[in-house]
């Protein structure tokens, strides 16, 4: 095999659903988030900024979609910023 076939597909949300592309669940889904952490392993307060932008654009998406009975805003807030981890492990 190649490199590129054995390579897993990254799981991107696919707008303006704000599902995961490769797994369709709600984006970031558990593989996305995995790979999130791994990537700003050392500047969380990045991810968590990171992570409110893209929040801001899902809501617009989402409440684009649904207007009269968009997301719950404490739910998005779950979704996309309340499963980042508080502290850095190790020195």
């Amino acid at each position: 095999m190649t490199g590129s076939a054995t390579q897993a597909r990254p799981h991107l949300p696919l707008r303006p659903l704000w599902l995961c592309r490769v797994c369709a669940a709600p984006w970031p889904c558990a593989t996305a988030r995995l790979a999130l952490v791994a990537e700003y392993d050392h500047d969380r307060i990045a991810l968590r900024v990171y992570l409110c932008a893209v929040l801001h654009e899902a809501v617009a998406d989402l409440y684009r979609l649904h207007p009269d009975d968009g997301p719950d805003p404490a739910t998005l807030f779950a979704r996309f910023l309340g499963w980042v981890p508080h502290r850095q492990l190790g020195p």
